[in-house]
C-alpha cells in the first residue's frame, strides 16, 4: 500500500466535469423534443456514452487506475454491447 502513487485532482476539474454532465443531461432531454425520427434514440445514446465516459474517468478515477483495470472495464462494456446487439437482432428478425 505504501508503494502506491496517489494523485491529487483539483476541485476545479470536478466542477468543470459536473457542468459538462449537467449540460449533456439537458441536451439529451432537449434532443428528445426535436423530431429526428429514427435518430432520436441514437442521439440520446450518444449523449449517454459521453456522460458515462466522463463519470468513469473522473468521478470513478479510472483515468488514474492501472491498465488491467481499464481492460476489465472495457471487457465488461464489450459484453454489454454484444448483449445489446443480440437483443436488437432478435427483435429485428422476429
Amino acid at each position: 500500500m505504501s508503494g502506491e502513487k496517489h494523485h491529487i485532482v483539483p476541485y476545479r476539474l470536478y466542477f468543470v466535469v459536473l457542468i459538462a454532465l449537467l449540460a449533456l443531461t439537458f441536451a439529451s432531454v432537449w434532443i428528445t423534443s426535436i423530431e429526428l425520427r429514427d435518430y432520436t434514440v441514437a442521439a440520446a445514446l450518444l449523449f449517454a456514452i459521453v456522460k458515462s465516459y466522463l463519470v468513469l474517468n473522473y468521478f470513478m478515477h479510472l483515468k488514474y487506475d492501472k491498465p488491467y483495470i481499464k481492460i476489465m472495464v472495457g471487457f465488461v462494456f464489450a459484453i454489454f454491447l454484444v448483449m445489446i446487439v443480440i437483443t436488437f437482432l432478435d427483435y429485428l428478425y422476429r
